[in-house]
This record gives structure tokens, C-alpha cells and sequence, in this order.
């Protein structure tokens, strides 16, 4: 845990649950410095995401939780601090976008199944149209992608967290699962075609 998403997360009222709950107390020791930026192990880990979930918050006190997906890859490193992605044209209900206007924080949950691990990342958001921005849109890019995107959202990073792997289930991809099945197929054809599975 980064000593900045320890001085986010844990306020006063979480504190006193932790205390009344015999929670071991979060002091700030073992912690990293209070820079917070991405390191190689977080760059690597949010390159090769095809999901996650972002969290905004309503004008209203309510949270909204939404999914955001596209080839892996398509999540952005442009900086020590900084992430983007193409937002892509969906159902059109724009919560988020309509969140986002008066309350530009955003808490980020990814997640990689297969190796049972996940990166929790709080930030601030802009929304960047590619019409005012050409850079952006050529950072951001998919090629061969079919969406339809016209703008980014750019997170600047405030604070992120590893958590730890329990209770995250094993799931395996289809990408990953293609090829393992390729090779059973191969080897139950070679059994078959030797006459050794009778």
C-alpha cells in the first residue's frame, strides 16, 4: 500500500471501525513514500488489461460503478502519473460523463483473474474531446478496433493500492484456454490415429 492511498482511504471513521473491530493499525509503517507513481510492475499490470471498473461519484452522494473494456491494451501509460483510454460510444445513459462534471474523482479496480491479483488506483479525471487534442487521439488509437470513440478520459493518478489475492476466483480467458484446447485436440488425434485408444 502507498502511503497516499493510506492517507485517502483510512479517515477518521475507518480508523475508529478498525480500532472496534481489532483490526491491526494502519500507522503508515511499511508503506512506500508518498510519491505514488507507477513503477514498472503497475505499468506492465495495466498495459495488459482488457477491463476494469470505474467508480465516479453521483451529485447526489450515490456511487455508480461502470464497467469499461476493449482489446488488451487499450488502457494507456502516458506518464509516471498518468492514464487514458478511448471512451467509446455505448449505451448512451453518459452517468458517468454526467458524474464526472461536478466531481472529477474516479477510484479505478483492476483485475487479472488468471494470476489472481488486483491493483486498486484513485484518481482525477479530464475529458479530453480528440478534436481539440489530436495527440491524444493518436496516443490512445486502436488500430483495427471497430468502436466508435471521439473522446479520452484522462486519470491522473493519485494514489494506488496491490491487494491481496484472497478470495479471487482462478478464471482463464478464452484467448488463454484456445490453445491448451488446440493442443488436446492435436494429442487425441495422435492417440487415435495410433490406434491406442481402444
Amino acid at each position: 500500500m502507498t502511503r497516499r492511498y493510506l492517507e485517502t482511504m483510512f479517515s477518521p471513521a475507518v480508523l475508529t471501525v478498525q480500532a472496534a473491530e481489532g483490526a491491526p493499525g494502519f500507522d503508515g509503517r511499511g508503506v512506500a513514500g508518498s510519491g505514488d507513481v507507477l513503477g514498472e510492475a503497475e505499468v506492465a499490470f495495466l498495459t495488459a488489461r482488457d477491463s476494469f471498473y470505474m467508480a465516479t461519484n453521483g451529485a447526489d452522494g450515490w456511487p455508480y460503478l461502470q464497467h469499461r473494456g476493449g482489446p488488451r491494451g487499450f488502457l494507456r501509460v502516458l506518464d509516471e502519473r498518468t492514464i487514458a483510454f478511448a471512451e467509446f460510444v455505448g449505451n448512451r445513459q453518459y452517468i458517468s460523463q454526467g458524474n464526472l462534471t461536478s466531481d472529477d474523482r474516479v477510484s479505478l479496480f483492476f483485475m487479472d483473474f488468471e494470476r489472481r491479483a488486483r491493483l486498486k488506483v484513485l484518481g482525477r479525471v479530464s475529458r479530453c474531446l480528440f478534436a481539440d487534442n489530436p495527440g491524444l487521439s493518436e496516443a490512445v488509437a486502436l488500430t483495427g478496433y471497430r468502436a466508435r470513440a471521439d473522446r479520452a478520459l484522462v486519470v491522473r493518478i493519485e494514489a494506488y493500492d496491490w491487494n491481496c489475492p484472497s478470495h479471487i476466483p482462478e478464471l482463464y480467458s478464452r484467448e488463454a484456454l484456445v490453445p491448451l484446447v488446440e493442443e488436446v485436440e492435436r494429442l487425441r488425434r495422435i492417440v487415435a490415429e495410433a490406434g491406442l485408444d481402444g
